[in-house]
Formats: structure tokens, sequence, C-alpha cells
């Protein structure tokens, strides 16, 4: 009888830590992040790259619909996705050009390969961002790119992907690097906003571009 009482407790405390848990993640299904952007490479004896490079990068997600811009003085490229059909549109405005590139579910995939098979391990180590408790874990694709990423789960987007890169992290990113050799490229959270996000941000324009597929558009190495 002690035997059968203790497990039926050991099985209460565990079910009750699992509620709390749960009900301490906030399940999103619209947001609006902007991440301060930068890159350049990493000066020797330091841990802080020479960076040569700056842009706002913007993520708006409602249902399976997400939204990833890059805005800098030089250019500008945003990405439409749509997770139900898996099929995405780009558009990119290099030196006056107003480009639009459709990708087949295919071409997505093939697109996004390089982030196929990462695994994000939890480290020990913890930080506040933006009022948010973070936990910073470490992933390494395929080509030898090392990501790190502080992320949390109180807030858990319910399309999961809306970031190829992401997409197996149990949270949300708020800081992120990826480093490749001696250059880093940094993400870092300036705004998170949980209000709705409008169906007007997700339209692909009919006018104004020029339209391509995504062969063409690797053929021009402009693609990615």
């Amino acid at each position: 009888m002690k035997n059968v009482l203790s497990k039926t407790f050991l099985a209460g405390i565990v079910h009750l830590l699992m509620v709390l848990t749960v009900s301490a993640q906030k399940k999103i299904s619209e947001l609006s992040l902007i991440y301060d952007y930068s890159a350049g490479a990493v000066v020797q004896g330091s841990k802080q790259p020479s960076t040569n490079e700056y842009a706002v990068h913007s993520v708006y997600i409602k249902g399976s619909k997400s939204r990833s811009e890059m805005t800098s003085p030089l250019f500008s490229s945003t990405t439409l996705f749509d997770a139900n059909t898996g099929a995405a549109v780009i558009l990119k405005e290099v030196s006056g050009q107003k480009l639009l590139i459709r990708l087949s579910p295919e071409n997505w995939v093939e697109r996004n390969k390089g982030y196929e098979g990462m695994v994000f391990t939890n480290t020990s180590e913890t930080r506040d961002i933006a009022g948010y408790k973070c936990i910073k874990a470490v992933a390494r694709t395929k080509s030898g790119i090392t990501v790190t990423v502080f992320y949390t789960r109180d807030l858990v987007p319910e399309n999961r992907e809306y970031d190829p890169a992401f997409k197996t992290l149990e949270g949300l990113p708020l800081e992120y690097e990826l480093t490749n050799g001696d250059i880093q490229i940094r993400y870092r959270i300036n705004k998170i906003n949980l209000n709705p996000v409008p169906a007007s941000k997700f339209d692909i324009p009919k006018t104004g571009y020029r339209e391509m597929n995504y062969e063409e558009s690797k053929k021009l190495n402009i693609g990615g």
C-alpha cells in the first residue's frame, strides 16, 4: 500500500510540475519583433566583433503567415512565407531594382537546407532580456556555423515554421549570434509587440516589381 501511495504521490507531483510549466508559457499566434542587426569580423583577443554593417531585422507572425524584413541604407529584403502551403515570396530592392521572387515548397526547403538537422543544446547560463528570463543554447549547422541563442520559454510562437533556423527551439529567440570563422552576425531584440498584426503585412505586391522564379534568381545570385 505504501508503494502504491508513494507512486501516486510522485505521479501527482510530476503532473503538477507539467501543468505549472505549460501555464507559464504563453502561446502566441500573432506578434511583431524588431531586432538590431550587426555584422563584422571578430578581432583577435576580443569577444566583440569589429562591426561594419548595421541593419534592422523585423519579424511579423500572424497565424500560419510570417514576414521577415531586413532593411539598411544599402538594401532591403522581405520574405513572405505561408506555413500552410509551404510557398514563399522574396521581395528585394537593390541598386534601384525591385525584384519579386516566387518559391515553391521545394524551393523553400532547398533554400533553407543548411538548417536541417540542427539541434540546440541548452547551457546553464541565463540572462534577463526585455523583462523575460532567457536560456542560452548553442547549435551548429552542417557547414560549421555556430548559432548561439538566448531564448525565452515564456513566449512560444504557435507558428514554429516562421524561421527555419529556430523551428526546433523551445521558445522565442531574443538574442542570437551566427559565427563562421572570424565573421560574426548578431541580432539583439529592440522591441516586442504582442498586438494583432495587420493582414496587409502579408499582401504580395501586384505591380512595381520585376518577377522571376527561384531558379532564375539563383542564376543571377540573388535568391538568398
